[in-house]
């Protein structure tokens, strides 16, 4: 019954219905007379009651109001089952895509993991480990799952890179594999790039956008935002300056004239991939 319970709960259905559906059927395949419920000492009702789910000393993680595979994925990533997290996390991408299962899915439970480590000490940071690098195969391998095709060819690509010193790189590998599925070209520098690494590369490659990501307002470079803005690149004659696009909480309060900050994966994609237009026109 409770491997029947675990593997209903890790699909989404709540407790309760998993329970009932859990006891029914271990009901139904008990022999005669087999099937009827123990009777249980007064102390073992009371422990069995006071450590019902919702108690003070649940470990649910606080989701609030999301969609049930949410749900799901949080109790598989709380047991640590590695093929259970995978497995919910491609399927929703293949049926949704990149965009949804970012913001409707990986995104809330990662936050909703951050918030349980941060009021229990140092407990779950494992839980937060492992759904981290579940997100992150599952965004690396989307071109897999959606079965896309090569990218056009011709176009400038979108460069993404994390700026100096910051080492959070899933929200970028989000934006990558949602550029991916529109056929964007796009070029992942990944964590802490130098600013003389970041510049080198839009000199050699001439991006059609430079996404640079800061996750902390320390870290988040005024100086070096307003250098890229300053650059041209391009073949000779033809000089272009760079849309940039400056993502994360790191630049929140910002004020860079000609630089973009979305709100979002979302309006991210429509400012960088817009499905009825090229950027490169």
């Amino acid at each position: 019954m409770v491997e029947e319970m675990c593997s209903l709960t890790a699909s989404g259905i709540s407790p309760a219905e998993a329970a009932r559906s859990a006891k029914k059927r271990a009901h139904a395949a008990a022999p005669q007379g087999q099937g009827e419920r123990p009777v249980l000492p007064r102390s073992a009702t009371a422990t069995r009651t006071s450590g019902k789910a919702g108690s003070r000393g649940s470990p649910g993680l606080p989701l609030g109001a999301v969609r049930a595979e949410c749900r799901g994925l949080a109790r598989a990533a709380l047991r640590l089952e590695s093929v259970g997290i995978q497995e919910q996390l491609n399927t929703f991408v293949q049926e949704h895509g990149v965009v949804a299962a970012w913001e409707e899915l990986m995104m809330p439970t990662l936050h909703a993991v951050g918030r349980k480590w941060e009021t229990s000490g140092d407990r779950y940071v494992e839980v937060e480990h492992l759904l981290s690098w579940h997100v992150s195969t599952a965004l690396r391998n989307a071109q897999l799952l959606l079965g896309l095709g090569e990218t056009r060819k011709g176009s400038p690509p979108v460069l993404l890179a994390c700026v100096p010193g910051e080492q959070h790189t899933l929200p970028l590998e989000a934006v990558h594999a949602a550029l991916l599925q529109r056929s964007r070209p796009v070029r992942m520098l990944g964590a802490a790039v130098p600013a003389e690494a970041l510049i080198a590369a839009v000199l050699r490659t001439g991006p059609a956008a430079v996404v640079l990501w800061s996750q902390t307002r320390s870290l988040a470079s005024t100086p070096l935002a307003l250098h890229l803005l300053g650059m041209g690149w391009g073949v000779s004659g033809a000089r272009q300056q760079a849309a940039l696009v400056l993502a994360g909480p790191g630049w929140r309060g910002a004020r860079i004239e000609g630089a973009v900050q979305p709100q979002g994966l979302r309006e991210a994609m429509a400012l960088l991939a817009p499905e009825s237009s090229d950027l490169s026109e």
